[in-house]
């Protein structure tokens, strides 16, 4: 079968009991028992509902996983996931993330002893020599943001199991549709579901899926412990917006592709990181790992000061923080995706005043080019 039909497909595409061609919404937060010594399959709506289930059931089945969880956010999934370990206990996580993921671990685990080591991924000789004996995981993201930079997935992994260690993949901005980590051999895929496995910008949701079950039952404990569940509506808007994933990120990622290219191109760029762009490092890795390169892309501006007045003066992508939607949104990581980072830490890692990050949506490629092109040139005539 081939994935786009799959992802149509996927878990429960037909109500049983009346073949609507919508899974059903299951208002509910309880359930009654037939009998007091035998629960029932549902009992409370923090342990299960319907609908959220059929979610879950698709979301494993994309990823090719045994068993998936639907979160209230991405970084509860995340968060979750790191629930799986104990105080003392160390990880490996790379360099470039999300400043969410960053500030969850150095901020709030940190507290109780999970202790963190930050490294460049992209060379897994760095993963390596990372490793000591209180280390239990990998955590890293391939595209990473903002900088799309790439790590092999399979020699990851191949370190993960050498020494004994869980490997964990954050697949946000590639999506099951275009990478699956658990296939390279990781053991816990985790997503903000609230960007392209949505792709309408209307809810907040998280993902996490994991290669075995015994895994999943652990996080399913957690999950139901600690209680950040998603919502039965949410759960049933993502799965109606999973439905056309194939869709919007087959012509999401071409405009991106294209637009890429041309901002390469332009003086008034510096670089333009984006994964399957000619002398991207790492592109033929991910060339091998991923069927494309998503639609999120960042670039440095040569001159600093022209970032906020081109970044005002855009008039078609939300200013925003988010991204995966089918409008195109634009991002100032220093002072938005990433500003829970202390201005050390982007500064090693790059991030200056000069990166945007851009999530491409749906509009026409041209139309983008054509406002960016604008933008700058009304930016540069203000500084004048």
């Amino acid at each position: 079968m081939d994935f786009s039909t799959l992802i149509v497909h996927a878990g429960l595409d037909r109500d049983p009991a009346t073949g609507a061609s919508s899974v059903p919404i299951y208002q509910a937060s309880t359930y009654s028992q037939k009998d007091p010594e035998h629960p029932g399959r549902y009992d409370y709506a923090r342990s299960g509902n319907p609908t959220r289930e059929a979610l879950e059931n698709a979301l494993a089945e994309l990823e090719g996983g045994a068993s998936g969880l639907a979160f209230a956010s991405g970084m509860a999934a995340a968060s979750s996931a790191l629930l799986l370990f104990q105080p003392g206990d160390h990880l490996i996580v790379g360099m470039d993330v999300y400043g969410g993921t960053f500030r969850v671990l150095d901020r709030l685990f940190s507290r109780w002893g999970l202790r963190t080591t930050f490294v460049d991924t992209t060379d897994t000789a760095n993963i390596e020599a990372a490793v000591e004996p209180g280390t239990k995981a990998i955590f890293i993201e391939t595209p990473s943001n903002p900088f799309l930079r790439i790590t092999d997935l399979a020699a990851t992994a191949a370190i993960a199991r050498k020494h004994n260690l869980l490997a964990i993949a954050d697949g946000t901005f590639t999506t099951p549709f275009l990478q699956r980590p658990l296939e390279y051999g990781f053991d816990l895929t985790v997503h903000s579901a609230t960007k392209f496995l949505n792709g309408h910008s209307d809810i907040l949701a998280g993902a996490a899926v994991t290669r075995t079950e015994e895994l999943g039952d652990r996080l399913k404990f957690i999950q139901n412990a600690f209680g950040a569940v998603l919502g039965v509506q949410d759960s049933w808007l993502l799965l109606r917006g999973i439905r056309t994933l194939a869709a919007r990120l087959e012509a999401e990622q071409r405009t991106a592709h294209w637009l890429a290219e041309r901002l390469a191109a332009l003086p008034e760029v510096r670089k333009v990181h984006y994964p399957t762009l000619a002398g991207h490092p790492g592109r033929e890795i991910h060339e091998r790992q991923a069927s494309g390169g998503g639609a999120v892309l960042s670039f440095e501006l040569a001159e600093e000061a022209l970032t906020m007045p081109f970044l005002r003066r855009l008039r078609l992508p939300l200013l925003s923080v988010s991204l995966g939607g089918v409008e195109s949104i634009v991002t100032h990581p220093a002072g938005m995706s990433h500003a829970s980072m202390p201005p050390a830490e982007r500064e090693l890692r790059g991030i200056t005043a000069g990166l945007v990050r851009m999530s491409v949506g749906l509009e026409s490629g041209e139309d983008l080019l054509a406002d960016i092109l604008r933008a700058l040139r009304e930016a540069k005539r203000g500084m004048d």
